[in-house]
């Protein structure tokens, strides 16, 4: 799988980010044309090589050649993007990512979503960068996407809001959820255009980079110039074989004093509140009284979301929160032909094992077994058998990949 990693060691901005795409060999070619595909005008592009701090990449500019472009409503960019001829890939990520920016600017003025003015979003050239963007990474390929800890910047911005602490409003909305650091330089280093190209590209959670073996760097070139290079780098490459690895946290507490029948409750509620897996774990506490550890694994962004369960559900005063390095196998979603039908399993893989293997699903074969009347070991020795005889044979119509991820905590 090819795999896009933006190091915004200077911020991100969505020109930023389409001269990096073409750095990297999105044709311009494909640009303009894909471009034409809009019903907009009234502008041109300037795409050329320039410097920063020692450092060369590609700079895009979008020159507009009408003085008056129309101020335009988030409704109004959806109309262009149904409109347009663009692929069904480039309109799907051109949509999210103006959907985050509505959204954002919605929350922050106290609009609806369909009524909120773009303003310098809904320009001319913040189209063109999104729509090139969507189009730059549809060309390249790009199956994942990871990107570093975002600058904050500081100082204040000028806008059409009038002046604004910098990052702006919209752009702290978009990038709740997500890593972000310090930076001292005092100017706008990621515009909501950025932020929102980062936050729908780097997906929930914004986990942090897998391994991964890369061929191309591209560097894309920013307008301002400071004292270090303004530049924002995208690395491409491939996934690198062997363990996947991420962050969750760990959230957990002790109770000595609940009743033990609300339990299975709170496990319910944890795992719906997004948990990805919840201990009781018995322990022996003060004054010798019997209790439990009550330990939850989560994605980083939803550790205040399980903490609140925590409280409403019990009776602890206080939880402790810690991020923890995760490895794990390779594994996706697939489906087994068995003497009983076909099975969704999981497909394993990893360095420690001597191949593939298939590993029943919990759910899915209980369903068997009641359907069948039959034992529910029974039913895993048949996955498992059929799993290792189709991996053995490598035979494309016995185990078949199946989209979505597969369940498995860890």
């Amino acid at each position: 799988m090819r795999i896009a990693y933006f190091d915004c060691f200077s911020g991100i901005s969505g020109d930023m980010t389409l001269g990096a795409l073409l750095d990297l060999g999105f044709p311009e070619p494909s640009l303009r044309e894909g471009l034409a595909a809009l019903p907009i005008g009234g502008y041109r592009l300037d795409i050329a090589r320039k410097e920063r701090g020692g450092l060369e990449g590609t700079s895009v500019r979008v020159i507009v050649e009408e003085e008056k472009q129309p101020h335009r409503h988030y409704s109004d960019i959806k109309k262009i993007l149904k409109e347009s001829s663009l692929s069904v890939r480039a309109r799907s990520l051109a949509s999210e990512i103006f959907e985050c920016i509505a959204r954002a600017e919605a929350h922050v003025h106290g609009k609806t979503v369909d009524k909120v003015h773009f303003h310098e979003v809904g320009a001319v050239d913040s189209i063109v960068d999104v729509v090139g963007v969507a189009l730059g990474m549809e060309a390249l390929d790009v199956g994942a996407t990871y990107v570093s800890s975002l600058p904050l910047g500081g100082g204040f911005v000028k806008c059409s809001h009038g002046v604004l602490p910098v990052p702006a409003p919209a752009t702290v909305e978009i990038v709740k959820g997500m890593r972000v650091r310090e930076h001292p330089v005092r100017a706008e280093l990621v515009t909501p255009t950025g932020a929102a190209i980062a936050s729908v590209l780097a997906g929930p959670g914004h986990p942090p980079l897998r391994p991964m073996r890369f061929q191309k760097v591209g560097y894309g070139v920013g307008e301002k110039e400071f004292d270090h290079p303004n530049l924002l780098r995208i690395f491409l490459g491939e996934s690198a074989e062997g363990y996947e690895e991420d962050e969750v946290e760990v959230i957990e507490c002790q109770i000595d004093d609940l009743q033990p029948e609300l339990y299975p409750y709170l496990t319910e509620r944890l795992l719906q509140s997004g948990a990805i897996d919840v201990y009781l774990i018995p322990v022996q506490m003060k004054k010798g009284r019997s209790g439990f550890l009550v330990q939850v694994l989560a994605e980083p962004s939803e550790g205040l979301r399980v903490s609140e369960v925590l409280f409403q559900e019990t009776t602890t005063l206080g939880v402790r929160l810690s991020r923890r390095r995760r490895i794990k196998l390779s594994r996706r979603a697939c489906e087994v032909e068995t003497s009983l039908g076909r099975i969704p399993a999981k497909r394993v893989e990893g360095p420690c094992l001597d191949g593939p293997e298939v590993r029943p699903e919990y759910e899915e074969c209980r369903k068997v077994a009641e359907e069948k009347g039959m034992p529910l070991r029974k039913v895993y020795e048949e996955v498992i058998r059929a799993g290792r005889e189709a991996v053995e044979e490598v035979g494309p119509k016995k185990v078949r990949a199946k989209k979505g991820k597969s369940s498995g905590n860890g």
